[in-house]
């Protein structure tokens, strides 16, 4: 596994930034540099089931491992969902099994410094390189916007 990490400096209050993040519509918006369609299923407690979906309904199952509202929250994954159907025992999933996916938010002079961290095989590197550069300028812009309401429940 190979540890990758990004960050930027977004000038919106941390909770605005929380709130860009997870918040269901606008998830969908920056999580699209990923794959298009992608969203999320999560009860939002330590120890709790998230699902990261695609249009499909295809994606990794995660457990939240901490969560510090509105600073931090670090994923576990360990299965994929494909066709409905939970796999968390193939191969292909064991040699995921276990990847972080953590996000950290910090206030700074100049608004938050959002720090995402992320644990994946060579097969998915580009990936996540070109979803986290162009996804986070996504969270950058709409969290900037002034028109933006701020809630922080996710």
């Amino acid at each position: 596994m190979k540890d990758l990490t990004y960050s930027i400096v977004i000038n919106a209050p941390l909770e605005k930034v929380w709130e860009t993040l997870w918040n269901d519509e606008t998830y969908r918006k920056w999580t699209s540099h990923f794959n298009p369609g992608s969203y999320m299923e999560s009860d939002w407690k330590e120890g709790g089931k998230t699902l990261f979906l695609d249009a499909e309904r295809n994606g990794m199952i995660s457990i939240i491992n901490k969560l510090e509202v509105p600073r931090l929250v670090e994923f576990s994954h360990y299965g994929e969902l494909n066709k409905g159907v939970e796999d968390t025992t193939s191969e292909r999933v064991k040699a995921n099994a276990g990847s972080i996916e953590k996000y950290e938010l910090e206030p700074n002079n100049d608004g938050t410094l959002l720090k995402a961290m992320v644990q994946v095989t060579e097969e998915y590197e580009q990936i996540m390189n070109d979803g986290f550069n162009k996804g986070l300028q996504e969270v950058k812009m709409l969290a900037e916007q002034t028109d933006s309401p701020v809630n922080t429940k996710p």
